[in-house]
């Protein structure tokens, strides 16, 4: 209906030209005192004849507007699938369609060009800034003082921040280097609990730790980063208190604090990139970054991670590590 009131409208002129001559005609028949027939019968046929042309045309500018609907719908800005001009004006808008579908390209290939650029820098900074961070541990390593012991805590949390750039970058990219296999879970979580040992004895917090016994489809390292991202989380948000490790349910790892916890309004959006809440406006180290890629890394593992809160009460988040789409390699 739409296209036909467009149609009646673009067609307007035409109809008042055709009204117009057909005046003149009825009344040039009237002074010549014709029989009202002649000026009738006439009339009728031209309108009959106009109205089998306009169904005509309209039949024509619909095959055309679905021949432009379809070409739209299987490949945006192609070109070449577009119907056959048949106006003057058809070869003026494919000419605009093909010089703005190319000046299209041309800035997209300009844009993946500066990403790679971009991703290819940051990558290789990432893994060259590694190298002053192992010589300053290994310097540390010999120091045993409560200075030293700060420094090392703090060259650790740079270490997690580098290893999250690195993450992001490899999520961006189309290659991956998954291993996908059956691990057992124990063992990541005490790998990635020892990272935080000097944390946990420095602000005095209990961990409780109870052997899941779980089995996973995985991938080793991914899974860890993810562990170890809520673990963080959970320090950093912990004040005083203990964080509990254990298993949920039967494939289901849940981690959880006893921190400031998360407000009722920002729970549904603690996995969003960027977003960090009211937590986060208070402590200004937060970037929202590390649940975002906690998310994406256990949608692409076939995981699900999801979070339960109270302010004031500590929060737990669950990690599912049930799969039906990885295959073991």
């Amino acid at each position: 209906m739409k296209i036909l009131l467009h149609y009646l409208k673009r067609r307007l002129p035409t109809v008042g030209i055709f009204a117009f001559f057909a005046l003149i005609f009825a009344f040039v028949f009237w002074l010549y005192k014709f029989p009202l027939e002649a000026v009738l019968y006439p009339t009728v046929i031209c309108l009959i004849s106009g109205g089998i042309f306009a169904i005509i045309d309209f039949i024509a500018v619909m095959r055309r507007h679905r021949a432009l609907s379809d070409t739209a719908s299987i490949l945006n800005g192609c070109v070449e699938l577009m119907p056959e001009p048949v106006r003057v004006e058809d070869y003026d808008y494919q000419l605009l369609i093909r010089l703005l579908t190319e000046a299209r390209q041309k800035l997209e290939t300009e844009q993946n060009i500066r990403y790679t650029d971009m991703i290819d820098y940051y990558t290789v900074w990432a893994h060259q800034i590694k190298t002053p961070i192992s010589s300053m541990r290994l310097t540390l390593q010999n120091e045993d003082s409560q200075l030293a012991r700060q420094l090392s805590a703090d060259l650790f949390r740079i270490e997690q921040y580098v290893e999250m750039v690195l993450m992001f970058l490899r999520l961006g990219s189309n290659s991956t280097d998954y291993l996908i296999r059956s691990y057992e879970l124990d063992p990541i979580i005490r790998q990635s609990v020892k990272k935080f040992a000097g944390e946990f004895i420095a602000r005095k917090l209990t961990l409780e730790y109870e052997p899941t016994n779980i089995t996973t489809i995985s991938d080793e390292k991914w899974l860890a980063f993810v562990i170890e991202q809520v673990i963080s989380n959970a320090l950093k948000y912990t004040p005083s208190g203990k964080i509990r490790i254990y298993a949920a349910g039967e494939q289901t790892l849940c981690i959880e604090d006893t921190g400031i916890g998360i407000a009722p309004e920002d729970l549904p959006r603690i996995f969003e990139n960027g977003y960090t809440g009211i937590n986060g406006r208070s402590d200004k180290r937060a970037s929202g970054i590390g649940l975002h890629l906690c998310r994406e890394i256990c949608r692409r593992l076939g995981h699900r991670i999801y979070a339960e809160s109270e302010p004031d009460r500590g929060t737990r988040i669950y990690i599912d590590v049930r799969t039906k789409k990885l295959d073991i390699e």
